[in-house]
This record gives structure tokens, C-alpha cells and sequence, in this order.
């Protein structure tokens, strides 16, 4: 995990995020030798290996990632809620790169109504995502950031009939199933529309349902050296009774200042001859 610094060392991470931000607009129609030729030449992991890898994996065919912040232990907010900021600054970096890098990025109907994120790329170079709020009931209020400006489309996954805040598109990928769509049916239904490269942004319970679903190919946890001693957890599994039942995914990590990022590879988890998290397997 250690990373030069200095001017030699920034200017070879922007050169690097310039090639993948040109492979990212191009990938519809290039091979794997030019991703490849896109993440040679950096001497930083987290671009030459995370971003990288995840550019490559979105050229070969559709690409689910989640993404989550949290404390040292397992926090993610404030009992009062609050949770700027959790991350420092680079940790906020890595997640408008994910952004910048993705077709369309996710959330669900608290964290857009609580919240009121913009989900645009503001703190690095590269082309705002979609916005989508997964609202099966139409609850969040008309007004909301993600609703208004920038040049990318808004969309609400709702159910027949439901609402959609003004500014957003419907999207209607089936029935609500105890008020829940399907996170597969959704991922479908956004790559109907062209958008197969998707992050998972948040909140916690909808990260959790999409990764309990078996319905992501990678998660990135980022943790902040913090601990709150109490406030909102982050992950939430159906239980299991052993550890060696749990879901143990291989994983690079990454330093993002004083942040740790772990980068889980959750389709090389399920090859994997360890059994599977009981909550987190594939299917349909």
C-alpha cells in the first residue's frame, strides 16, 4: 500500500486517469489491447490495478459495483445520522472516480430524500453518470438535487402507477416484491437502457440488499481510521451460524490517504471452493 508523492507522482496519476477516461468513452468498440495500453505505464496501483481492472471488466461485458464508507468499526454515520465526513478527502476522490467511471449510479429513496446528493463527478475530470433513485412507492419529493442540472438523466425505478419526482424518468423493471424491486430486475432494466457499467452508491441497506441479491461483481469498502463506538452499521447479512459460512471475497487494498480501500472481488468469491455466504449467492 505505500504510494510515492510529489509533483512526478501527480502528474503520473493524471496522465493515467486521462487514458482511462478515453478508454472508458470508447470501450463499446475497443479490445483488450487497448484497455491494456490504457492502464500501462502508471506507476500507482490504485490506477493501474483498481481503476484499471475495473475499465477492463466493463469492456468485456456488463459491470455491477457497490461502494461504502464506514469507521474502523463498521460505521457508516452518527446515531443522529450525520456522516460528513466519515472519509477524508481522498476517500471522496475514489468514489467521483467510480462515479466518472460508471454509466449510472444508484441509490435508494432515504439516502436521495435525506441526503440530497447531487451524484455528479465534482472533484475530478470525467462525464457525470446517470442518476437513479429506487423509490418503488414515489415517496421521494420533487426538488431534490439529483433531479436538477448537470447533463446526465435522472431516473426513478418505481412501481406501476407510482410517482416520479418532476425531472426524472420512470423506469419499471417488474413487480415490488414486499415493496422491493428485485436489485437484478433493476440492473436489467438499466442495462435495457444502454447503461451496463453501474455503481451501487448507497445507503447501506440498499448496498446491502444488492450484495445479499448476489447481484454485485465487486464491493469497495473504504475505511477511515474512526471509531465511533455506536451510530448506524453498514453491512447487513441474513446471519450466519460459523464464521467459515461467511462470504470471504479476494481483495486488494489501497491506500487513500489516511483511508484504507478494499477492493472485494466478488465473482472470483463465487468460484471460490469456500462456501459461500448463505445471503450472497448467485441466482436468479
Amino acid at each position: 500500500m505505500i504510494r510515492w508523492e510529489g509533483p512526478a507522482a501527480q502528474r503520473d496519476r493524471d496522465a493515467a486517469w486521462a487514458r482511462l477516461l478515453a478508454a472508458r468513452r470508447a470501450r463499446a468498440g475497443e479490445s483488450g489491447a487497448e484497455v491494456a495500453a490504457a492502464r500501462a505505464g502508471s506507476a500507482d496501483p490504485l490506477f493501474r490495478e483498481c481503476y484499471g481492472g475495473l475499465v477492463a471488466a466493463a469492456a468485456r461485458g456488463p459491470l455491477a459495483i457497490a461502494q461504502i464508507g464506514q469507521s474502523l468499526d463498521g460505521r457508516i454515520a452518527a446515531v443522529s445520522g450525520h456522516s460528513r465526513y466519515i472519509n477524508g478527502p481522498e476517500g471522496l476522490d475514489h468514489l467521483h472516480r467510480l462515479r466518472a467511471l460508471a454509466d449510472a449510479v444508484v441509490v435508494g429513496a432515504s439516502t436521495a430524500d435525506l441526503d440530497d446528493p447531487q451524484l455528479t463527478v465534482r472533484r475530478v475530470e470525467g462525464p457525470d453518470p446517470a442518476r437513479v433513485v429506487i423509490d418503488p412507492r414515489g415517496r421521494v419529493p420533487a426538488g431534490r438535487r439529483m433531479f436538477r442540472g448537470g447533463g446526465a438523466p435522472a431516473f426513478a425505478v418505481v412501481a406501476p402507477g407510482a410517482r416520479a419526482p418532476e425531472g426524472a424518468g420512470r423506469i419499471e423493471p417488474g413487480s415490488a416484491a414486499d415493496g422491493a424491486f428485485r436489485p437484478r430486475d433493476i440492473l436489467a432494466a438499466l442495462r435495457a437502457r444502454g447503461y451496463g457499467f453501474v455503481l451501487v452508491e448507497g445507503g447501506a441497506a440498499t448496498v446491502s440488499r444488492f450484495l445479499a441479491a448476489g447481484a454485485l461483481d465487486r464491493l469497495h469498502v473504504t475505511v477511515s481510521p474512526l471509531v465511533l463506538g455506536s451510530g448506524r452499521p453498514g453491512l447487513e447479512l441474513p446471519p450466519v451460524a460459523r464464521v467459515d459460512e461467511a462470504l470471504r471475497p479476494p481483495a486488494r487494498t489501497y491506500r487513500l490517504g489516511a483511508d484504507i480501500l478494499f477492493d472485494c472481488d466478488l465473482g472470483a468469491a463465487e468460484q471460490a471452493a469456500a462456501p459461500a455466504h448463505p445471503g450472497a449467492r448467485r441466482g436468479p
